[in-house]
């Protein structure tokens, strides 16, 4: 297969061809995460929250820039009402902890023996806080909110952070925006590469290797953030299987990946043809393609997650698919926000009334699954502005030639 640029050329050649261009990307400056806890005190003035806990992960970093990953041990920061920040974590961390922090704030430490959850409190009443409404991380573990709410002793409502945290996340700046874009464009190249290495016989782990390389040469350190290569009846499983097969010809092939710079995320799926397609392929891949576009015409201000995923639903069984999930049919949302994760807020599906705003980026993607025979998704993502909705990567163009060559 050597034609719309699918096969025809070589790993090597592919790599060979690729020029570092990720460095360019520049990272969010400290004055935007100066406004980013600006915006969140301001909530938390409005909501009547005293403090706001952040655990140790993508919250804690969207806040303070300060990167730490989750474990048994309690590691977060305490946002005050007034904009003060607390760091709270283990001793022997501080040195760490102080190397990784870009907001500045006062590091509260705790020895192995001593109980972290006691010393949150202790940093609330040291600060005149004694009562009043405490908002927790939802992505804290249980054993950290449970250890907070014993050692709070009913002295203060401790409620669920979402209200403020997603608030917050969902809007991305330009500056997000920005560096999403810039890795959009890197994975979109991968996948073209990816599809002009295609050959009879080559396995999904080659191809998978071959794209984490690819994003490796693009200047991306860590290579790819996740990779899905599947062909034929495998592509029927949106995930995957347990063991992929190689692929043959008019096998149906789909590649689901991304990159993260900066932490921030990119993740694009193409779905297409290795040979020639049947006519229920086709037909198949352009209802795809039609839901696909359903949804990007509701991506307004002011509509409803939940009216974007019913439009999606409405064309699909409209020709003859679904309804809801059944099968052949969508089996799942339509998309998910994207940002320091993969999937965040928000979230587009059926009963979720959050109205859309001119800064939110999330993935189309309403996947066509056809039960032990194949699966077309196609993703691609949108970002929210004043004038309607934009594409980070334009759309694939049809199943044989996705990407217009």
């Amino acid at each position: 297969m050597t034609k719309f640029g699918i096969g025809g050329s070589s790993i090597e050649k592919e790599l060979n061809a690729i020029t570092p261009i990720a460095h360019t990307i520049k990272p969010i400056s400290n004055r935007e995460y100066e406004e980013r806890i600006n915006k969140a005190c301001s909530l938390m003035k409005n909501q009547n929250v005293e403090a706001l806990y952040l655990n140790a992960g993508t919250n804690l970093q969207y806040f303070t820039g300060t990167h730490w990953h989750a474990s048994e041990r309690m590691v977060g920061a305490v946002l005050l009402k007034n904009g003060d920040l607390h760091y709270i974590a283990p001793n022997f961390e501080r040195g760490t902890i102080n190397d990784f922090m870009v907001i500045p704030g006062e590091i509260h430490g705790w020895e192995e023996h001593e109980n972290p959850y006691e010393l949150l409190i202790k940093t609330l009443l040291h600060n005149n806080i004694s009562s009043g409404t405490i908002a927790i991380d939802e992505s804290t573990p249980f054993f950290v909110f449970e250890g907070i709410n014993q050692a709070s002793a009913n002295n203060y409502n401790i409620k669920n952070a979402k209200s403020i945290i997603a608030t917050c996340r969902m809007v991305k700046s330009q500056a997000e925006i920005d560096i999403i874009q810039a890795l959009m464009n890197i994975t979109l190249e991968v996948q073209k590469a990816a599809a002009r290495i295609l050959r009879v016989g080559i396995t999904a782990q080659e191809v998978t290797d071959f794209i984490h390389e690819a994003h490796k040469r693009y200047g991306v350190s860590s290579g790819s953030y996740f990779c899905i290569v599947l062909f034929g009846k495998d592509t029927s499983f949106p995930h995957g299987v347990k063991n992929p097969k190689p692929l043959e010809e008019n096998d149906i092939v789909l590649v689901d990946t991304g990159c993260s710079v900066h932490d921030y995320i990119s993740d694009i799926t193409r779905t297409y043809i290795f040979g020639k397609p049947t006519d229920y392929q086709s037909k198949i891949w352009n209802i795809e393609k039609g839901a696909q576009i359903a949804a990007f015409r509701a991506s307004t201000i002011g509509n409803s997650c939940s009216s974007v995923d019913t439009s999606v639903r409405n064309k699909i069984e409209s020709s003859g698919l679904g309804p809801d999930y059944n099968l052949p049919g969508l089996p799942h949302r339509t998309g998910h926000g994207i940002g320091l994760d993969i999937h965040e807020y928000p979230y587009i599906l059926k009963g979720n009334e959050t109205k859309l705003q001119e800064g939110f980026c999330y993935s189309i993607e309403p996947m066509i699954c056809v039960p032990n025979e194949f699966g077309i998704r196609l993703e691609d993502h949108v970002y929210i502005t004043k004038e309607g909705p934009k594409w980070f990567t334009q759309p694939a163009i049809s199943i044989e030639t996705p990407f217009g060559l």
